[in-house]
């Protein structure tokens, strides 16, 4: 494909759209991958492919591969379920939660994210989702931006502790930051201040530059 080979060299855009939550959506041929691209940061596939499946691989591709039920809060264009389900060849159910209609709409047209059987995509708020569902899961995996910037109840405690609910003993959480500013790295110093000898906590810094991992274990 000569887009394809073109971007080795430029990137080369194919397809734009509104979107009233990431305001523009972008998909883009850069060094032979499409990736999808909001005004400001890589939005799937790319940079955030890496750095979420450093996450994965900290956590452990045969252990995930034993668990049952995994949650995405924030799908984009579902490169970490193509991670887990392609590459880590994980059997159980996902279930992926994304607030943006056409996000979703770019993913099953450009990346093929509705081929994958074992993954559920539900269009709701992460904050609203949480709130309703009685399931219970092995990893959690939350990745939420509106271009560069993270919701605040991501950080609140009430949505934390709802979070911690649903979460499996044993199971992990995966959470993703971008740290640009001093009140950033703040922020993520309280955050792991919110977790107790119940569970284990590692912090990956610098990841892709400016992003900050965490892991989270809930050891009872």
């Amino acid at each position: 494909m000569l887009n394809k080979f073109l971007s080795y060299f430029i990137p080369i855009n194919i397809y734009k759209k509104k979107s009233e939550i990431s305001q523009n959506l972008e998909v883009t041929w850069n060094n032979g991958q499409l990736v999808l691209d909001s005004k400001n940061t890589n939005y799937s596939y790319g940079s955030l492919q890496r750095i979420l499946r450093k996450g994965l691989l900290y956590i452990g591709f045969e252990r995930i591969r034993g668990f049952d039920n995994i949650l995405v809060l924030g799908v984009a264009a579902g490169s970490v379920i193509k991670t887990i389900a392609e590459e880590i060849k994980f059997k159980g159910q996902i279930t992926g939660v994304e607030i943006d209609h056409a996000a979703i709409e770019i993913a099953n047209t450009y990346f093929d994210l509705n081929k994958i059987d074992n993954c559920k995509i539900v269009i709701d708020d992460a904050f609203e989702f949480v709130l309703k569902t009685k399931e219970k899961y092995d990893l959690i995996i939350i990745d939420i931006f509106q271009d560069t910037v993270m919701p605040n109840f991501l950080f609140e405690d009430f949505f934390i502790n709802r979070v911690n609910l649903l979460l499996n003993i044993n199971g992990f959480i995966l959470f993703n930051t971008m740290t640009l500013t001093k009140k950033d790295f703040d922020r993520n110093i309280h955050y792991r201040s919110r977790f107790n000898e119940e569970y284990s906590v590692r912090m990956y810094p610098k990841v892709e530059d400016h992003n900050e991992l965490y892991t989270i274990k809930k050891l009872r």
